[in-house]
């Protein structure tokens, strides 16, 4: 399930990683406010926080992760300025640190523990 955080700093979008993701997360969730600031002319600034309680995407969430990475990431790399991932998944973890140097913009991983200096460096106020 991704829902949307609040009290998120200005300019940045936030979104909370639970459980199996589907594809109506990513139609409904995700995919309306990233394409919205692209839309917009507005560089991305985003944040995630994956909880320990994600279990992985169902067959529909992967297909539209690949096509939303195609068509709204590295199809448009340079309406990105970076990314926070904010989980002790040490799966995820480990992902990012392997992939990370794929995604559109910066991407930096931040612990559960962190999750308030990952809304300042996402906001561009903390170089951390």
């Amino acid at each position: 399930m991704i829902e949307l955080l609040e009290n998120m700093p200005d300019g940045v979008l936030g979104f909370r990683i639970t459980g199996e993701v589907t594809r109506a997360d990513y139609d409904d969730v995700l995919m309306p406010p990233i394409r919205k600031a692209i839309e917009s002319g507005t560089k991305v600034r985003a944040l995630t926080q994956i909880g320990p309680g994600f279990t992985g995407y169902d067959k529909g969430a992967v297909w539209a992760d690949v096509k939303a990475g195609a068509e709204w990431g590295i199809g448009r790399h340079n309406s990105w300025e970076c990314i926070a991932v904010v989980t002790d998944v040490r799966k995820i973890r480990k992902i990012t640190s392997m992939f990370g140097w794929m995604s559109p913009g910066e991407l930096k991983t931040f612990k559960l523990e962190e999750l308030d200096e990952a809304k300042a460096w996402a906001s561009g106020s903390f170089n951390a």
